[in-house]
């Protein structure tokens, strides 16, 4: 594969006689469209209610989307270069902990820190980003260095991680906020924040030099490392921004409950990983967009919304959460083996 095909992420082989398709992207979003119809259609005639027009549903199912969207964004750029992250949920809640127990307010005579109440908001929020960062770090450079597969290393940090958060205040949770910090997570706040960070990666994977290297790597990274990518470095910085971001959904997540909890974001990297995969995110590696995943995010958090308000259980939820992935999987599967193909 010629150097330039590699930087700008464009195989080197001849034009396809196939015909033109969809974009991913709106295929995805047809599909998004589509399951908003459905449950539209079963809201009438299972419970004569509308399930789009209702605003504080749609709402709620927003603000969850957005903390996910948060973590999915970071694990899209781990996956397009063939990793996984599973340790996303985990550093979640820890850095949730934290960073409440840095905003805890002067009235509440329980502060993990009693000397360290009433502080800026700045300083919470930065100590969350920086555990985030810190464990993406520490992520990549075991994957980078060792060698060993991601869905070892993060697994690791998954279950460390998440007895670090147990640990931090002995299981208890970390209670009255002060003000300044709760904001973060109130309103249309977390859904900006979600809007920005998808925007900033967006322009990130498409038009820098970054994008090209994440890519160049996914598509083949003995490749990669031939044109003189430092893919060790470069997989320590994607690793770093995967933990960075879910450093900062732990911080909207807790002050959009107003509290830090160890038991916080339980099964939200699966949830993460799905969005990303159901987006058009190939788990073989050099192939996804963030579009596709916020469009992944939505589709979720449309299922989930509508289950509920159709009356599925939340256990039935799971099992078909499942199988989304799982047959996301195959299509991408397919996909794969139709282009090897061509």
């Amino acid at each position: 594969m010629k150097m330039n095909a590699i930087l700008e992420n464009k195989p080197a082989l001849a034009p396809s006689k196939h015909k033109r398709r969809l974009p991913t992207e709106l295929s995805i979003f047809l599909v998004l469209i589509g399951i908003a119809l459905i449950f539209e259609v079963f809201g009438w005639v299972v419970r004569d209610q509308s399930f789009l027009m209702n605003s504080q549903r749609l709402v709620l199912m927003i603000l969850q989307v957005s903390i996910i969207g948060m973590i999915a964004i970071g694990v899209t750029q781990v996956i397009i270069t063939t990793g996984i992250d599973l340790s996303s949920g985990s550093v979640l809640a820890l850095t949730a902990m934290i960073a409440a127990s840095l905003a805890q307010s002067s009235e509440y005579t329980r502060a993990v820190f009693p000397s360290l109440t009433d502080l800026p908001v700045w300083i919470p929020v930065i100590a969350g980003l920086g555990v985030g960062l810190l464990a993406g770090a520490i992520n990549g450079s075991i994957i980078a260095i060792t060698g060993i597969p991601p869905f070892i290393a993060t697994l690791g940090m998954m279950v460390s991680a998440r007895g670090l958060a147990r640990y931090y205040t002995g299981g208890q949770p970390v209670s009255m906020l002060n003000d300044s910090y709760t904001a973060i997570g109130q309103g249309a706040m977390p859904v900006i924040i979600f809007l920005v960070v998808a925007v900033i990666f967006h322009i990130a994977l498409r038009y820098t030099k970054y994008g090209k290297y994440t890519y160049a790597i996914g598509g083949n990274m003995q490749a990669a490392r031939t044109s003189g990518i430092n893919v060790k470095r470069h997989l320590i910085i994607v690793y770093s921004i995967a933990g960075l971001l879910a450093g900062l959904a732990g911080v909207v997540a807790s002050a959009r409950a107003a509290t830090g909890q160890a038991g916080m974001g339980v099964s939200y990297e699966l949830d993460a990983i799905a969005a990303a995969v159901i987006g058009g995110t190939s788990l073989a590696g050099g192939v996804g967009r963030i579009t596709g995943t916020v469009i992944g995010a939505l589709i979720l958090g449309v299922m989930a919304s509508g289950f509920t308000f159709v009356g599925v259980d939340a256990y039935v939820q799971d099992i078909i959460k499942g199988l989304i992935i799982v047959v996301a999987v195959v299509i991408d599967q397919y996909r794969n083996k139709r282009k090897l193909k061509r």
